[in-house]
């Protein structure tokens, strides 16, 4: 559930914030932890190559285990925490010999659920095993694109991946963005949905609350001088004047397809996503 706000102030009106009454720990392990300094838009060289970027809070680094490698060993959820790094909320587990880790957490996990990693691992929310071994219309999360390497992909707050077939050593997945993919049937996915649902469902309510995160302003391109943006100019608003809207490079800003053509993977994807949009 999202906690709201009484309006007594111009940020407090419309502001929502996540209800962290769920998480059970507020300082992280300290093992598990490192600082670290985030490039805030900019390349190696210095330079800003994504705009928009920089300031905000500073962070600890959690080391996540994507990969949850400890084949027939039990673990038990000692805590539900937040990570400031992804949308998500992580779980610290304690595996039967002693060792701790940080997960990504299961929509319905609690403190004191067991989990286990396992080729015949209980169908159990928060349990992983290989895709071939769970039955169709299950819900995944934390999936490996390849043998051994981590989870890859479906790792962010409140997604899902949907097994749809199993077939000739593959694996059919409907992803979040509607997208069919095979992905091999030995590779390792987790039982269930990630946590923190509502993460996309939040109004920051004021400018401030994204300058925390690290996020600056963006302008509008209509709102420049012609010199700053291809959108700039003109007296009063009006629209952009082109045959498509452009980035400040000149380039297609909406609709442009940005895949590269035969790539590797194309022969996994059965069906795009968006194809039955006009």
């Amino acid at each position: 559930m999202l906690k709201r706000y009484k309006p007594t102030t111009p940020g407090q009106r419309g502001k929502t914030v996540v209800d962290y009454s769920v998480l059970t720990a507020s300082e992280p392990e300290k093992s598990l932890t490192k600082g670290f300094k985030r490039r805030k838009g900019r390349a190696t060289s210095g330079r800003i190559t994504t705009r928009h970027k920089g300031g905000g809070n500073k962070r600890l680094y959690r080391f996540v285990d994507f990969k949850q490698d400890k084949f027939d060993i039990e673990a038990k959820v000692l805590s539900l925490e937040y990570d400031p790094n992804r949308s998500a909320f992580i779980a610290l587990v304690c595996y039967a010999d002693g060792e701790k880790r940080y997960i990504i957490a299961e929509k319905n996990m609690k403190v004191g659920d067991k989990i286990i990693t396992s080729e015949n691992a209980p169908l159990k929310e928060g349990n992983r095993l290989p895709l071939s071994k769970i039955p169709v219309g299950f819900f995944v999360y934390n999936v490996e694109l390849q043998p051994n390497k981590g989870g890859q992909i479906v790792r962010s707050a409140g997604s899902s991946a949907q097994v749809m077939a199993q077939e000739g050593g593959y694996t059919h997945l409907l992803m979040p963005s509607k997208e069919i993919r095979k992905v091999q049937s030995n590779c390792l996915a987790s039982i269930g949905v990630v946590s923190n649902q509502e993460h996309s469902l939040v109004n920051y309510g004021k400018a401030g609350r994204s300058r925390w995160l690290g996020r600056r302003p963006a302008v509008r391109g209509s709102a420049m001088n012609p010199v700053d943006h291809p959108h700039g100019g003109g007296e009063g608003r009006q629209g952009v004047g082109l045959k498509y809207p452009k980035t400040p490079w000149g380039k297609h800003a909406l609709g442009k397809k940005t895949r590269k053509k035969n790539k590797y993977s194309d022969k996994l994807i059965l069906r795009r996503r968006n194809s039955n949009k006009k």
